[in-house]
């Protein structure tokens, strides 16, 4: 099932599709949903056996997209509790045009951080450059629009794992709590 995650709310768990979290997201960054969707697939597993408590899981990301913010606080509710940070320092050397941009997640639960970062060839150079551009055109709105849904429907058929790679990264819990006690 490469469209659904399942995390646990007090010991029940909890399935959500990429439908639910992209009607919760209301649909105009699809692209992003996709990428917090896979980076949660690739890296839950390392993490733990089981489904996680989604209260218990913290996000350090260079993402900082609303697709991939709504499908964070959906699945983890890190948004609302205060454990999503965005910290664009921890992507490419330019986020936006270095690999691999902003499309680094990691994810701590229960003392254990793992990192899921993209591998190359799953963003298209035309979809970044458009959507760095200001002041884009009607006709490159359009164009920009397909494009994130050309994302979408590419990736999400697509196992996590071929498209993040994820690892578990030796960071020192208390530095990554203050970070996050910070606000990045």
């Amino acid at each position: 099932m490469y469209d659904t995650i399942t995390v646990r709310e007090n010991g029940k768990d909890l399935t959500f599709s990429f439908n639910d979290i992209n009607a919760y997201h209301g649909g105009g960054f699809p692209g992003g949903v996709v990428h917090g969707l896979k980076a949660m697939q690739a890296a839950f597993p390392l993490l733990s056996d089981m489904p996680l408590e989604r209260r218990e899981v913290s996000v350090l990301t260079a993402f900082s997209g609303p697709g991939g913010r709504d499908v964070l606080e959906m699945v983890t509710r890190a948004v609302t509790d205060g454990r999503l940070v965005v910290d664009k320092s921890i992507g490419g050397k330019d986020v936006i045009n270095d690999h691999p941009g902003p499309y680094v997640f990691r994810f701590t639960y229960r003392d254990k951080t793992v990192e899921a970062v993209i591998k190359p060839g799953h963003v298209r150079k035309e979809f970044v450059t458009l959507g760095a551009k200001k002041d884009k055109t009607a006709e490159e709105v359009l164009c920009h629009e397909a494009l994130k849904a050309e994302m979408a429907s590419r990736l999400l058929p697509v196992a996590a794992q071929q498209i993040y790679s994820a690892s578990v990264v030796d960071l020192d819990v208390k530095q990554q709590r203050a970070h996050y006690a910070d606000g990045g």
